[in-house]
C-alpha cells in the first residue's frame, strides 16, 4: 500500500509539472509589468478587490488551485489548441473549455454587477494568470502532441519536453527573481506601449501562434537543448513576458475605467 501511495504521488507530480505555466517567476514577471501600467482608478479597485493583494502575488492562484478537484473544470482554461494554419476562429471550440473562452468568462463575471465580491476577486485572480497563458507559445499549441508535452527533450542533460522548456526550463535556469527580471526588461516608450496594447485577445492569440509554429519548426524530437537555444529564444521569452504584463494593463484598464 505505501508503494502505491508514493507510486501515486510521483505520477500526480509528473502531472501537475507538465501543466507548469510560466513558471511561478514568469507569472509574478507579467502581473509587476501590470501593476506600472495601470491607471489609478483601476489600481484602487483591484486593490479593493484583492484586499492589497498586488497583481503578482495572486498571478499563480489559477496554478495553485489545480491540486484541488473541485476547481477541475478549470482546467481546460489555462490553453487553446488547434492547427497551425488555422485561425481561433476556424475551429470549433472545445466542449470543455480554452482559454479564449476561460479570459471572457473571467470578464463578465467580473464586469457583472450581479457578482459578489468573492466571485469577482477570484475571478480577477484567474483573469490575471489566463492573461499570462495567453503569451507562452506553447499554450497556444497544438492538439496531437498536447502543446508540446509529448515532444521529448534533452534540456542540459535532464530529461524534459518543449512545454516544460517554455514553461519553466528557461525562465528558472535563469536564476533571477520575478523583481529583477521585471526590472531588467526593456524600458518602452508610450508609443511602444500603445501599439502592444493594440487589438484583442482574439489579434495576441494569433500572433503568439505566429511565434508557437516557429518553435515547432525549429525544434526536433530528442534534441539536446542548452546555452545555444537559450541564447536564441531569451529575447522572445522576455517580449512575451512584457507584452504579457502590459495587455493585462489594458485588459484591467478597460474592465474597471
Amino acid at each position: 500500500m505505501k508503494k502505491l501511495a508514493i507510486i501515486f504521488l510521483v505520477v500526480f507530480q509528473c502531472s501537475f509539472a507538465n501543466d507548469a505555466i510560466w513558471s511561478k517567476t514568469g507569472h509574478r514577471v507579467i502581473g509587476d509589468v501590470a501593476q506600472e501600467y495601470i491607471s489609478r482608478k483601476a489600481r484602487k479597485a483591484i486593490e479593493e478587490l484583492l484586499d492589497g493583494q498586488s497583481l503578482a502575488s495572486v498571478s499563480n492562484f489559477a496554478d495553485e488551485i489545480k491540486a484541488d478537484r473541485k476547481y477541475s473544470e478549470f482546467s481546460a482554461w489555462h490553453y487553446v489548441n488547434f492547427p497551425a494554419d488555422k485561425d481561433y476562429n476556424d475551429v470549433e471550440p472545445s466542449e470543455y473549455g480554452d482559454l479564449v473562452i476561460g479570459i471572457n468568462k473571467c470578464i463578465e463575471i467580473i464586469t457583472s454587477t450581479e457578482s459578489s465580491k468573492e466571485d469577482k476577486a477570484f475571478y480577477l485572480k484567474f483573469l490575471v494568470h489566463l492573461i499570462g497563458d495567453l503569451h507562452q507559445p506553447m499554450h497556444i499549441g497544438r492538439l496531437e502532441d498536447k502543446g508540446g508535452n509529448d515532444i521529448q527533450l534533452q534540456w542540459f542533460g535532464r530529461g524534459s519536453n518543449l512545454h516544460r522548456v517554455w514553461d519553466s526550463n528557461m525562465i528558472d535556469d535563469y536564476g533571477m527573481s520575478f523583481t529583477e527580471l521585471s526590472n531588467s526588461l526593456p524600458k518602452l516608450s508610450k508609443q511602444q506601449v500603445k501599439q502592444i496594447q493594440q487589438g484583442d485577445i482574439y489579434d495576441w492569440i494569433e500572433e503568439t501562434q505566429e511565434i508557437t509554429n516557429e518553435v515547432y519548426d525549429s525544434t526536433q524530437i530528442g534534441e539536446k537543448l542548452g546555452y545555444q537555444y537559450s541564447y536564441r529564444w531569451w529575447g522572445t521569452v522576455e517580449n512575451q513576458l512584457q507584452k504579457g504584463g502590459i495587455r493585462l494593463a489594458a485588459v484591467l484598464n478597460q474592465i474597471f475605467g
